[in-house]
């Protein structure tokens, strides 16, 4: 009988010290991203494998480059994973929410509370928290474009680019709402369809949305063929146009000067068929994919395309085809015979641009006739670590927009919906009994860690800044939240400083699974390999 009662023990003494260990290490995690929280947040110099180094402070982002051992630290990381996919914004939020809510973990294990209580408690306190969020969320149309503008500076006001928020604001909620299917039913938006195309040089205000195409290769000019060409009929082709060439088993003698004669008018005869075939079908711009197999064209294929007036544009990526295609209206041709007419896509005018602030050019195709519901965007930067910031912060806010466009709510920002969520929940936890109106009062004091963690960022003082903000959302005050600009809490709302709802529940919901999943392990088993 006493052997057994101390088999218990230990298993009790393991289980303690195994979620002891995994909340320390999921701690340390939301520590290093929590001070990236806010429009005060600080950035993170992450130094790569291979040398290079990042500059950012999205959530997702930093903790993807992290090297993480500790199975629950990575639990963390694939919990910002999960929002970015989710919401795409609130990837810093989420995980400094699960640091908290582990905290309060800490302190019901102590008290005695049994792990599977505290686990289901959180999670139908994270219930209970969405529902509140509901009620005093705000309906959003998507034909509202000063509200959707508001919630994508509100997103943009926290990143490095956050400067150039009057530019990049319009051109992600224009970029989302022109391949949404139906302004006012539409509930799915890909944003594989919007194009993020990256070029060198000038600045981030030099960046433009298109209507159509940019591809980053300049037109070819070595045959002195044209640069631009108006009512554009585009081919786009996926075979060479150099001389065929034998396997790697065979292979061709040439035993005198009247036979090499021959091969060469062959080859001269071969490449101009396939030129004839293109110039025949209509075409008068031409893509050409790359080969690894062979050259994808030689000089001889680009001087006759030249000669017949024809704007070549090579080394097209195959990942780019598909896009392409959807974006011109035309289908990629395989083989010379298959060129027809109705392969063709069309645009109005395609010219090859020299870039501001730049050497290099890229080709636009512009009026684009019957095209797909694509649209591309031309990201401009000084240099590497300002584009690459650009591009994940242009990402989040586009993934703002589409957040509206999956459920048409907004809530107010500056943690002002986390202190109004964890005061209705305090006022809810008074009529439970047991161990659930522990727990929900823990869940509704961890809530707080988000306008906290604000305040601290920006330089204020954050006990008596969260003090004030339950002061006033218990007046009534719903929209009051903390303005760092002015180091004082007021209203959200009358500072057009909102958020999609979607964000805010995907990661209460998100941290909250996390963290009671995690309050359910009692053991680490180093699996070997076989």
């Amino acid at each position: 009988m006493a052997g057994r009662t101390g088999e218990r023990l230990q298993e009790r003494t393991k289980g303690r010290d195994v979620r002891t260990s995994n909340i320390v290490a999921a701690k340390a995690v939301a520590n290093a991203v929590r001070t990236s929280l806010g429009p005060r947040g600080m950035d993170k110099l992450l130094q790569l494998e291979n040398g290079e180094i990042l500059i950012s402070n999205d959530g997702a982002t930093i903790l993807s480059k992290m090297k993480v051992i500790h199975p629950a630290a990575k639990m963390l990381v694939d919990l910002s994973q999960s929002q970015d996919i989710e919401a795409g914004d609130g990837t810093t939020t989420v995980v400094v929410l699960a640091g908290a809510l582990l905290n309060a973990c800490s302190a019901l294990l102590a008290k005695g509370i049994h792990p599977m209580a505290i686990a289901g408690s959180f999670l139908r306190a994270a219930d209970k928290a969405v529902e509140f969020l509901q009620e005093i969320s705000k309906p959003v149309q998507l034909g509202d474009r000063d509200s959707l503008l508001s919630a994508v500076e509100t997103c943009l006001s926290s990143k490095v680019v956050a400067q150039n928020s009057d530019l990049l604001a319009p051109i992600a909620v224009d970029s989302v709402l022109g391949i949404v299917d139906d302004i006012d039913t539409s509930t799915f938006v890909d944003l594989n369809d919007i194009r993020l195309v990256t070029q060198m040089g000038g600045t981030v205000d030099d960046t433009e949305l298109i209507k159509g195409l940019v591809l980053t290769k300049g037109a070819t000019k070595t045959a002195g063929g044209p640069t631009s060409m108006k009512n554009a009929k585009i081919a786009l082709i996926q075979y060479c146009l150099s001389a065929p060439k034998t396997d790697m088993d065979n292979s061709v003698v040439v035993s005198d000067y009247a036979a090499m004669d021959r091969i060469l008018r062959e080859e001269r005869k071969y490449i101009l068929e396939q030129c004839k075939s293109i110039k025949k079908s209509g075409a008068n711009v031409l893509l050409i994919q790359k080969s690894i197999l062979r050259d994808a064209y030689n000089e001889l294929s680009l001087h006759f395309l030249a000669k017949m007036g024809i704007l070549v544009v090579t080394d097209v990526d195959r990942g780019d085809i598909e896009f392409i295609c959807r974006t011109l209206g035309c289908q990629p041709v395989a083989h010379t015979d298959q060129m027809t007419p109705d392969k063709l896509g069309e645009a109005e005018t395609v010219t090859d641009v020299l870039m501001e602030g730049g050497s290099a050019k890229v080709v636009k195709f512009t009026g684009v006739k019957n095209p797909g519901k694509t649209t591309t965007v031309l990201l401009r930067g000084s240099n590497e670590f300002v584009l690459g910031e650009a591009e994940r912060s242009l990402h989040d806010a586009q993934c703002v927009v589409r957040s509206f466009v999956k459920k048409r709510f907004m809530i107010a920002g500056g943690g002002a919906a986390e202190t109004e969520a964890s005061l209705r929940l305090h006022k809810y936890s008074q009529q439970l009994t047991g161990m659930d109106a522990y727990c929900f009062q823990a869940f509704a004091d961890a809530l707080e860690v988000i306008p906290y963690t604000l305040a601290e960022n920006a330089g204020m003082k954050p006990i008596e800044v969260v003090t004030e903000l339950r002061k006033q959302h218990a007046e009534g005050i719903k929209g009051a939240g903390i303005n760092v600009k002015k180091g004082m809490v007021s209203d959200m709302y009358e500072l057009n400083i909102v958020q999609p709802l979607l964000v805010s529940t995907s990661a209460i919901q998100l941290a909250t699974e996390t963290v009671s999943m995690m309050m359910k392990i009692d053991d680490l088993v180093v699996v070997a390999h076989n």
